[in-house]
C-alpha cells in the first residue's frame, strides 16, 4: 500500500468561486461594521459602498472588518449601495492575493 503524495506549490489545485463579470460581482474589502446586517467595504474599482448582508445569508454567514467579499452593486444606486454574495475566509484570501487575482488596492 503505498502513501498517498501530497501535491507540491506548483501542482497545488484548488476552486475557489471567482465574481462572475455577467453578473457584475466585484470583490471588496469589509472596513466597517455599521449593524443591522450592514458594512462599509471598499471596491476593487475604488468606490466605498454600503454592503447589505440578505436573509438567506445573514444567518449562514458572519463578516467582520477585514474580511474579502464578492458584492452586486445595486442597480438603483451603483456607486453607494450593494449586496453580498459570498465571503472568502482568510485562506482563501491570502491564496487569492499570491495568484494576485484581488489587485494591490485590497490587502496593502
Amino acid at each position: 500500500m503505498y502513501k498517498r503524495e501530497r501535491p507540491t506549490e506548483e501542482q497545488e489545485i484548488a476552486r475557489i468561486r471567482m465574481p462572475k463579470e455577467h453578473d457584475r460581482e466585484i470583490f471588496a474589502l469589509a472596513t466597517e461594521m455599521v449593524g443591522a446586517g450592514k458594512f462599509r467595504a471598499d471596491c476593487i474599482d475604488g468606490i466605498p459602498r454600503l454592503c447589505r448582508i440578505p436573509g438567506r445569508l445573514k444567518r449562514r454567514i458572519w463578516i467582520r472588518a477585514g474580511d474579502l467579499v464578492v458584492i452586486v452593486p445595486w442597480e438603483i444606486e451603483p456607486n453607494k449601495k450593494a449586496d453580498v454574495v459570498w465571503r472568502y475566509t482568510r485562506t482563501q484570501a491570502s491564496y487569492l492575493k499570491r495568484q494576485g487575482r484581488i489587485g494591490n488596492l485590497l490587502y496593502g
